[in-house]
């Protein structure tokens, strides 16, 4: 007769590993199937992200990879956290308590409205809300695709759905995000002169719809490359720099002859938002921050 014995620790112990790195690996393949992934990780390699789903940052860690993350930035170390702080956020951030992050001493934020000419961040009207009765002083952004259709069409899109402005105290002016394609080519397919002609369409437009300079967001490598370091917008927009580094100041694109706001980490820590979130710093004190938002 058979004998059906038990089998022996050591090999329980290898079909129970086995088991569970086989519904591991089915897990992963429905999610993949259903549509669903996780949060990129600056700290994790090249991110990998749909349509829609882009931030500020992004763009510099998928075309500069390794080499951004030695030279511009060190992700993992952050200046010195004084004077006048912020940080920027989208959806990625999930749910933020506002109350927590400017008990933080977190002073300022901008918030990811749109992309493109389609995308509007899910999380954008709670996060801009729940930011003003917190008592700070934030402002929206658009994620640039110039690839897809005229500065004025976005521009029009991104004052249309969270980029307007109010001299309510509380309101700082919106951010073109223009940077590195995360989707595609470097420059989005377009010279130099193109590019030009692309971000001055969205500045004019920006400008005639809510009376306000858009301040510009992006790092130096792109800026330099695919403007050809321009100096045509250096008086008239506020330039916010990305440069992860604790060195005492950036590096800012060769058209601008200063910075106004400094994002110098992708992987900050503050009070009220889970995991990393872009650590940004004013370049002045908080009458000048407040002068940038009630345009004075």
């Amino acid at each position: 007769m058979l004998s059906l014995r038990r089998p022996a620790a050591s090999l329980r112990r290898r079909l129970a590993t086995a088991l569970t790195v086989l519904g591991a690996a089915l897990a992963l393949t429905a999610a993949t199937t259903s549509g669903a992934f996780a949060a990129p990780d600056p700290g994790k390699g090249r991110p990998q992200i749909r349509e829609g789903e882009a931030y500020m940052g992004v763009g510099a860690l998928i075309h500069e990879g390794d080499r951004a993350a030695a030279t511009e930035p060190s992700m993992g170390i952050m200046a010195p956290t004084d004077g006048v702080q912020g940080i920027d956020v989208s959806h990625w951030q999930g749910a933020i308590n506002w109350t927590s992050v400017r008990n933080a001493g977190i002073q300022f934020a901008w918030i990811k409205a749109t992309e493109g000419t389609s995308y509007k961040d899910d999380r954008f009207n709670t996060n801009y809300t729940n930011a003003y009765y917190a008592g700070v002083i934030r402002g929206a952004y658009h994620f640039a695709r110039p690839n897809i259709s005229s500065g004025a069409v976005q521009a029009n899109y991104f004052a249309s759905n969270g980029g307007a402005w109010s001299r309510d105290n509380l309101t700082l002016p919106g951010v073109l995000d223009i940077e590195h394609n995360p989707y595609g080519a470097m420059c989005y397919g377009l010279s130099t002169t193109q590019m030009r002609s692309w971000i001055n369409d969205f500045y004019n437009t920006y400008k005639s719809r809510t009376s306000r300079d858009v301040v510009i967001y992006t790092t130096a490598s792109w800026w330099n490359t695919c403007t050809g370091n321009w100096t045509g917008m250096s008086g008239k927009s506020p330039l916010w720099v990305a440069h992860w580094t604790s060195a005492s100041s950036p590096t800012i694109p060769s058209g601008f002859p200063t910075w106004t706001v400094w994002q110098y980490t992708s992987t900050g820590s503050v009070s009220g938002v889970s995991g990393n979130v872009d650590r940004n710093k004013f370049n002045g004190s908080r009458d000048r921050l407040l002068a940038l938002a009630n345009n004075t």
